[in-house]
């Protein structure tokens, strides 16, 4: 016999917990802790724990008193029995056991419950049913039918009512995506209709789709609401992306709507851990008043204020050349630099506007001046004329397509203008035609660069890799044309041609023209050269590298601390890794623990902008959202309307249709 000592622990509200030790006698030790007893007098807990333990020999039972259980034992959970349904009549509904002649519940289901209110309420049941009778079994299965068809009178309205809404949410997407006004959602509520009554008019159930579509509310106030909440739902997916991305990059623009009021327009880039990224709109501010350095940055910060921005997390901003954002002391970057909210970043100027203002330095206006007021008198008085119809249809699109056509047309042009005793000597001098047959290979080459540097998801290193061909390009042409060949310059080897002097050509003036050019590439993109050898590194982690060069520039673009160059070293020399180098998101291949510097700086290179292109797209749907007839579409409207018109985010337009209160149109 051994000596074991009982431990009880009871804990409640009147009281302390208490230390109660007992001695009794057992065949082996037992240890019992007994938790939240929950008594109502501190002289009442030892009286109300009695222990009798008897040991077998495989284990311990134990014999409590009756009240201990009462305060003690467990909540039962009843659950519902089939065979209640014919013993009495009762069948579960959304976990509540439902009477089938009278629809009423009960609290629990129990069987003493069920079985009472069968007996009470409906005592004269199983006398005109028997139990177990087929006769019963029909009268059951007609109860449950009488019963469902009343919850269907409620449920298909509610559901017919939801899917309404949905609809109409569906409907004021597509207008808000197609740029179309709020007016129009009945419009298309009538085409639908006239639609269905074509395409269904063979159907039983054509009254029924008619029907339908009517109900689905698409006024212009019910229109307007649906776009805000479309928007919203949008919004909060992007910011969502924000607070989930390690880092991202941000374009600025600014313009002006048909009410004069300035826009900014802000884009997003993100960069997620597993190397993915995102391009997406992010707001478009109004700035009322001035639209000075300082008025941007108050707008901008107090929208990351109110919409809980992680302006921690932004790499780099890219913006146009205006003063307003790249003034050097009260400029939006220059004043976003000096605040510390904002953590240190990358900034340059647009790619595309630099190489648009690049293509300026070659200086042939004399050529183009003539050209569009030449254009410009045969839209004047020859609209009709069937020869000039290509090349009126270009006027406004390019200027490099103008003169393409204009070369291709120069016969009858010099035809056409003779006939209206129009002279321009210029067309028959040969040193004007060798300037016009050069500026149209220029310009279109040029153009061809420009076309390459637009598009959506265009980083950085795309748009350095393309300058960066077209700098070495003009290098060749320039050397080519020097030893007299022409082969990349077709238009003015043609007008060569047609000269009747051929030794008065004199190529060394366009060679200093693309010298000219070459040079005014490298001044306007030298943000870009001071960040190429990361970003090529970044493209290309296993080209032959000096690597203290390569580790002291990653040093100075992201101010990293020591230990970058042993990083490259490692991945260079990394087998399994150079065997991926080719894959498209070999960065997210890459160990971040073992790399986690070099991980960082391609996370922050996959985010940035090269442009404003997205800002310029942007705007030009603005312009047909807020037209004249729509002049008077509010700044909130005009966010919403833009945000869902280029978005690539879907809503959710299920969870939309249930946060609203369904009301079909009539």
């Amino acid at each position: 016999m051994h000596v074991c000592v009982f431990t009880v622990y009871i804990h409640n509200k009147y009281t302390h917990p208490n230390f109660i030790c007992t001695n009794i006698r057992l065949l082996g030790q037992i240890r019992l802790k007994v938790v939240h007893l929950r008594m109502r007098r501190r002289a009442r807990c030892f009286n109300d724990v009695i222990f009798a333990a008897r040991a077998s020999h495989y284990h311990d039972y134990f014999k409590l008193t009756k009240r201990w259980l009462r305060h003690n034992r467990h909540k039962k959970t009843y659950h519902f029995h089939v065979e209640w349904k014919h013993d009495f009549l009762f069948t579960i509904v959304k976990d509540k056991s439902i009477c089938l002649i009278c629809h009423q519940a009960v609290a629990l289901a129990k069987r003493g419950n069920v079985e009472r209110h069968h007996n009470t309420i409906h005592p004269n049941f199983k006398d005109t049913y028997p139990l177990k009778s087929t006769h019963r079994s029909k009268k059951v299965d007609e109860l449950k039918s009488v019963l469902k068809a009343q919850q269907s009178l409620f449920t298909k309205p509610t559901a017919k009512s939801k899917a309404a809404t949905e609809a109409s949410f569906r409907v004021s997407h597509l207008l808000a995506k197609h740029k179309k006004p709020f007016t129009d959602g009945e419009l298309y509520k009538e085409a639908m209709v006239a639609a269905a009554d074509t395409l269904f008019k063979d159907l039983k159930n054509k009254e029924d789709i008619t029907n339908a579509i009517e109900s689905v509310p698409l006024g212009p106030a019910t229109v307007a609401r649906r776009v805000e909440l479309l928007s919203e739902d949008v919004n909060q997916q992007v910011l969502k992306d924000l607070s989930l991305c390690e880092c991202y990059s941000l374009q600025f623009d600014e313009s002006q709507d048909v009410t004069d009021t300035a826009q900014l327009m802000v884009f997003v880039r993100m960069a997620f851990k597993d190397s993915t990224t995102k391009e997406a709109f992010l707001t478009l501010l109004p700035l009322q008043g001035r639209t000075r350095g300082e008025d941007i940055y108050n707008e901008f910060k107090r929208y990351v204020h109110d919409n809980s921005i992680p302006i921690h997390k932004l790499v780099a901003i890219t913006t146009d050349g205006a003063p307003a954002m790249r003034g050097l002391h009260s400029g939006f970057v220059a004043l976003c630099r000096h605040d510390p909210d904002f953590p240190r970043f990358l900034n340059y100027h647009c790619v595309i506007h630099q190489q648009a203002l690049a293509s300026k330095v070659v200086d042939l206006s004399h050529v183009m001046t003539l050209v569009v007021k030449i254009v410009n008198s045969i839209r004047a008085k020859g609209l009709q004329h069937r020869l000039f119809k290509s090349l009126l249809d270009e006027l406004w699109l390019s200027r490099g397509k103008v003169l393409q056509r204009f070369v291709d047309l120069l016969p009858e042009i010099k035809s056409f203008l003779e006939s209206r005793n129009e002279q321009h000597e210029e067309l028959s001098d040969d040193a004007w035609l060798l300037d016009l047959g050069f500026l149209t290979d220029v310009t279109a080459k040029l153009n061809e660069l420009n076309y390459e540097l637009q598009g959506k998801d265009k980083d950085v290193t795309h748009m350095i890799s393309a300058v960066n061909a077209f700098k070495a390009k003009v290098g060749v042409w320039a050397s080519q044309l020097k030893n007299g060949s022409l082969v990349h310059f077709p238009n003015l080897e043609k007008m060569l041609q047609n000269m009747r002097n051929k030794d008065a050509f004199l190529p060394q003036e366009f060679c200093s023209q693309l010298e000219k050019l070459a040079s005014e590439f490298n001044r306007r993109f030298q943000e870009l050269n001071d960040i190429r050898e990361v970003v090529v590194f970044i493209s290309k982690p296993f080209l032959p590298i000096e690597i203290e060069e390569v580790s002291t520039k990653f040093q100075q673009v992201f101010a990293l601390p020591i230990g970058v160059d042993m990083e490259i070293i490692e991945l260079q020399n990394d087998i399994e890794l150079k065997a991926r180098s080719r894959d498209s998101d070999f960065w997210g291949l890459v160990n971040t623990e073992k790399f986690p510097l070099l991980s960082s700086c391609a996370l922050k290179v996959k985010a940035y902008f090269g442009s404003t292109y997205l800002c310029e797209m942007a705007f030009s749907q603005m312009k047909i959202i807020k037209s004249k007839n729509r002049s008077c579409l509010t700044n909130r409207h005009l966010t919403d309307c833009v945000r869902l018109a280029v978005s690539n985010y879907e809503p959710d337009y299920r969870a939309l249709a249930d946060s609203v209160q369904s009301q079909p149109s009539h």
